[in-house]
């Protein structure tokens, strides 16, 4: 007796879709599981026995071969459960094979019987539409994430012997069904606001020029000068999320298990804030079967690395290539995985080890030789990667009490906007979206200078030191600020205010 079921395992952040074959044969009792799975997958075989029998049905005493296929790609998860029970089922004539053959089954079983909830579900649901499945059955409580993929039917189950009345008629389970447009009403609201933030107006463009042109962005400062508050407004100004971004980013968090409960889509862009305590594996991705790490779980919004320098330098340092190819690759044994990382990076630091140094208000307790050693921590490389470094200085006390209303994240957030509609139509087919993204050709291209322009670079670059990864990016700022403006062409006055922000540089530059 065979049987066979569509099922899906998940790769990196996409779906690949998996046979389950079942073949039951007399002899003794077995039951044996074949194609690469793993410790969970092999576990299933109590939990299938259990919960067929609980549920009503008859497992069969005989010997039982269940093949994963294709055999040569790793299976884990728990996923496999549900598949497997209902190819058994469907072997031993307790389901005709023709009812199932239109539909993907995932899902894990408790011993009872019933449906829980699995990690990847969407991933699952995209490459069952892309395969030209008529429909899903998923555990219920992956409705919500499974139903914003359009063009197949989900069907949400609770239990095992309500699957089984499905696919023999018996049994309706209405397809689920999710407003698209009212998850993103719902997830346009954000918890700090930059009307809420005193003073800092210069912190605050030159956030309004990392978000449009997507440029990465160290903030210095004592503590108490609204380094964090700042980060966290930051989001506040990016563009929406696009429902291509979303449907991205909520890849990312299904895989990690991270969704909400009932959660359908990721609406707002993430905003990760790691500890200075986490490892590589934790930052960038990996374990034994990898998962993405905190670089990918901000895909598309904001990476915050407070006290920056208090991470470990090997950590700082496996941040180079997500910075600059914006991508994880994960090579294993087995495998090699792709993560996606296109984050804007938001860190921010202390000027030296006791904080106020550039605090007139307190007295720096710190040697020249501490300082040293605490920025030292941050090697060139990476600072390089850093297009925007700003200082940021304490509040004084007459901004704190003003009373006069900051102008709002919407008002910036509408010049963002209109600079990266700008930058859209350039960059048109060319297979980037914003300033910070350009090669060196692109360069050459949309950056045209005049004498002005190059003169001040020039100055730039004997006094600061600027290396030419440093040299590009203040190219790129100038690109952005003079886009900011809506003028084709850049500027002494843009290039002048680019160099301003390299202020790592500059402060190396004056010893």
């Amino acid at each position: 007796m065979l049987s066979r079921i569509s099922s899906c395992a998940v790769e990196g952040i996409d779906g690949s879709i998996i046979d389950v074959e079942v073949d039951i044969r007399y002899g003794l009792p077995a039951f044996t599981t074949v194609g690469l799975p793993d410790a969970a997958v092999k576990e299933s075989r109590e939990r299938v026995q259990s919960a067929i029998r609980n549920s009503g049905y008859a497992f069969p005493d005989d010997r039982i071969t269940v093949n994963l296929a294709p055999a040569d790609v790793k299976k884990d998860g728990t996923a496999f459960d549900l598949p497997m029970a209902v190819a058994i089922l469907v072997a031993t004539g307790a389901a005709p094979q023709d009812a199932v053959k239109p539909y993907l089954f995932f899902g894990e079983l408790s011993l009872d019987g019933r449906l829980k909830a699995v990690k990847g579900s969407l991933p699952m649901a995209m490459a069952a539409r892309k395969a030209g499945y008529k429909g899903i059955v998923v555990p219920f409580e992956n409705r919500r994430e499974t139903s914003v993929v359009k063009g197949i039917d989900v069907y949400p189950a609770r239990t095992l012997s309500q699957v089984v009345g499905f696919v023999l008629g018996h049994t309706d389970i209405e397809c689920e069904r999710t407003d698209i447009d009212a998850l993103f009403r719902d997830g346009g609201r954000h918890d700090t606001d930059f009307s809420e933030i005193m003073g800092q107006e210069h912190v605050k463009r030159a956030l309004e020029i990392s978000a449009a042109g997507s440029h990465n962005l160290l903030m210095s400062g004592p503590p108490g000068s609204g380094k964090t508050m700042l980060a966290r407004s930051f989001s506040s100004i990016l563009p929406p999320l696009s429902f291509e971004e979303a449907i991205e980013t909520t890849k990312i968090f299904s895989v990690a298990g991270l969704l909400g409960k009932d959660q359908a889509l990721v609406t707002r862009r993430p905003f990760r804030s790691p500890h200075h305590t986490v490892s590589d594996a934790g930052l960038i991705g990996g374990g034994h079967h990898p998962r993405p790490g905190e670089v990918s779980l901000a895909h598309n919004g904001v990476l915050f690395l407070d006290e920056l320098p208090e991470f470990k330098k090997h950590v700082l340092e496996v941040l180079r290539q997500p910075l600059e190819d914006r991508k994880v690759t994960i090579s294993r044994a087995a495998s090699t995985l792709t993560f996606p990382s296109a984050f804007s990076l938001v860190a921010a630091m202390n000027p030296c080890p006791c904080g106020y140094m550039t605090d007139k208000t307190h007295a720096c307790t710190c040697s020249p030789a501490q300082i040293d050693r605490y920025r030292s921590r941050l090697s060139g490389p990476l600072l390089d990667r850093i297009d925007i470094h700003i200082d940021v200085p304490a509040v004084p006390f007459r901004e704190i009490t003003r009373g006069r209303a900051a102008e709002t994240s919407a008002a910036v957030r509408e010049r963002v906007m209109a600079a990266r509609s700008i930058q859209q139509r350039r960059f048109k087919n060319l297979g980037v979206h914003a300033n910070a993204q350009m090669s060196s050709r692109m360069i050459q291209r949309f950056c045209a200078m005049d004498s002005e322009c190059l003169n001040l670079l020039e100055q730039a670059i004997n006094r600061l030191g600027l290396s030419a990864r440093a040299y590009n990016r203040v190219i790129k700022i100038a690109r952005t600020i003079a886009d900011l403006g809506g003028e084709d062409a850049i500027r002494a006055v843009h290039v002048s205010e680019a160099i301003q922000y390299r202020n790592m540089d500059r402060m190396k530059g004056l010893k």
